[in-house]
């Protein structure tokens, strides 16, 4: 059946390529694609070899150690927004889309230092297990389920149009197809491979990711005798904006939207259910911790030179004789194939030719089909799980009936991550991840955090808070300019700010807190009562190697 996928696959990339014609099909760029996909469906038939269990399934057994999971975590984390969505917004507005990568990179000393070795001591295949740990495991599932599943529809809609204008870019097809490809690889992935397929895909994309973006910046900087300085000035010179390029720009143009922007980038990150799942795959909490260390190391490095891939950009495509001209005093986006987000590819061609754009084509692409399989993978862990096994069948569930629901679960989100991809085509797919960031800041984040720390949280505080901090997030990302006007077409927006966050965050834990001290019912007792058995288990690890007690 796999091969069957495979050679599918590759049949309709092959036919639409031939469709773009020979004098515009880059026959390098196209050989790399196709021989990375042929090693990704490799690595994931020998992963469905190893996938016996819903454990191996969903978190490779627990047998990854601490490096490669840091190498895991940093490919999760480097999505298509970090590389394509940041480089594409520092290349379009300026040096300001650099708050984009501060705000993702500084989320990870909440992880390391408050909850990774807590993570792993209490949980076993996803962080609803903590929460559940000492409140009602019913009432505590549907709510993290509900905000599971949220936050990976918009993560998802960020990768799947940075993936479907990549190969609109590389193969001159339709973006529509495109989407629809990367819909279907994506499927088959997440079905066949699961967690141990997922992991080694995010770690071999992590390292030729952070190769090629290395070779990027210093071929950037060796024409600027490897002075920031020197590119930073050339970039302000060229540029439409000229220094305001460097200055506050229309991401922190309000102290409202940058203190939203900022809590959403940064307790965000802390509750990304793909990246929280990570922590289940290492044997144990010391790994755990390992696991944040390296990645923070990784991610941290990456996104120190992803300003000099942006303002490479600049430089590069702005140039005379660069692919990229100004029309009326601005940058012409028509003639940027795939938009601002693509702006890092187009300057792997001016640097390294076909050969080069190939790489980091493929790269990319790597780079997106990684973290859609692990956002998959999340959702579908939250509905079979969370919902199926635990709500619906109270425990009974066998694990190939878990499974079975798992992987049918995958093919609808594949679906509607085809249809969402279609309908978001024009947004910039750095700030749809952090719309995803505030949702998880908003509703995931509070009762991980609570429930971990605070002795007084009940099962009502955390149930009817969280849900208020997710439907306040959804409600005001709707009302905004991104769906209101961009989607729905209204000529103004209703709510005035892009980000949600700080809003949605306040209603979130206010509300938990104040449900919480006015719950009086003998639930809310047993839910107190709890909290030191938790603490012991959560500080020494006792009992963490078997199912989530009570």
């Amino acid at each position: 059946m796999l091969k069957i996928l495979t050679l599918l696959g590759l049949s309709s990339l092959a036919l639409f390529a031939a469709e773009g014609g020979a004098d515009t099909l880059n026959v390098s760029a196209v050989a790399m694609f196709f021989v990375f996909i042929v090693a990704t469906m490799g690595i994931t038939k020998w992963a469905a070899s190893k996938t016996k269990s819903a454990s191996d399934f969903y978190t490779a057994g627990g047998g990854i150690t601490g490096f490669q999971n840091g190498l895991a975590i940093a490919g999760d984390y480097m999505s298509a927004a970090s590389f394509l969505g940041i480089s594409g917004m520092i290349f379009l507005h300026g040096f300001d889309g650099m708050i984009y990568a501060i705000g993702f990179l500084v989320g990870w000393p909440i992880i390391l230092f408050l909850m990774a070795e807590k993570l792993r001591n209490l949980g076993k295949f996803n962080f609803t297990d903590i929460a559940a740990y000492r409140l009602d495991e019913q009432k505590i599932r549907i709510l993290a389920a509900c905000g599971s599943l949220t936050v990976v529809t918009f993560y998802l809609i960020a990768q799947m149009v940075g993936a479907g204008k990549l190969i609109e870019l590389l193969f001159h097809i339709p973006y529509g197809w495109s989407v629809v490809i990367v819909g279907v690889l994506m499927i088959i992935y997440v079905t066949f491979g699961g967690m141990l397929a997922t992991t080694w895909v995010q770690i071999i994309k992590a390292v030729l990711l952070l190769s090629g973006v290395t070779f990027m910046a210093i071929m950037v900087l060796s024409h600027y005798g490897f002075s920031f300085i020197s590119l930073a000035t050339e970039a302000v010179n060229m540029h439409p904006k000229h220094d305001a390029i460097l200055n506050p720009g229309p991401f922190v143009s309000d102290p409202i939207s940058a203190i939203s922007l900022g809590l959403a980038l940064m307790l965000g990150t802390a509750g990304l259910p793909h990246i929280l799942m990570r922590f289940f795959t290492v044997g144990n909490a010391k790994e755990a911790r390992k696991s944040v260390v390296y990645a923070t190391a990784f991610i941290g490095y990456f996104y120190l030179i992803i300003g000099v891939v942006g303002l490479g950009a600049v430089v590069f495509l702005l140039s005379p004789e660069g692919a990229v001209f100004f029309k009326d005093g601005v940058i012409d986006m028509k003639n940027i194939i795939g938009g601002n987000n693509m702006a890092a590819v187009h300057l792997s061609a001016a640097l390294g030719g076909d050969i080069f754009l190939g790489f980091i084509a493929a790269v990319s692409f790597a780079t997106i089909l990684a973290v859609v399989a692990g956002l998959t993978l999340a959702a579908s862990n939250s509905i079979a799980h969370d919902l199926y096994a635990i709500v619906i069948r109270k425990g009974k569930a066998t694990d190939a009936e878990e499974m079975k629901v798992s992987k049918r679960t995958v093919l609808v989100i594949g679906i509607v991550a085809i249809l969402l991809g279609f309908a978001f085509e024009k947004q910039n797919i750095a700030f749809m991840v952090g719309l995803a960031f505030a949702l998880a800041a908003s509703a995931n984040f509070p009762i991980l955090i609570l429930s971990i720390y605070w002795s007084k949280l009940t099962t009502r505080g955390a149930f009817i808070g969280g849900f208020l901090g997710l439907i306040t997030a959804i409600v005001l990302v709707v009302l905004s300019k991104t769906v209101w006007v961009d989607i729905f077409k209204f000529e103004s927006a209703i709510f005035p700010y892009t980000q949600p966050a700080l809003f949605s965050i306040l209603v979130a834990f206010i509300g938990i807190w104040f449900f919480s001290i006015t719950d009086k019912s003998a639930r809310a007792e047993q839910d107190k009562a709890g909290f030191e058995a938790q603490k012991i288990r959560a500080e020494t690890g006792i009992g963490a190697d078997g199912a989530v007690a009570h």
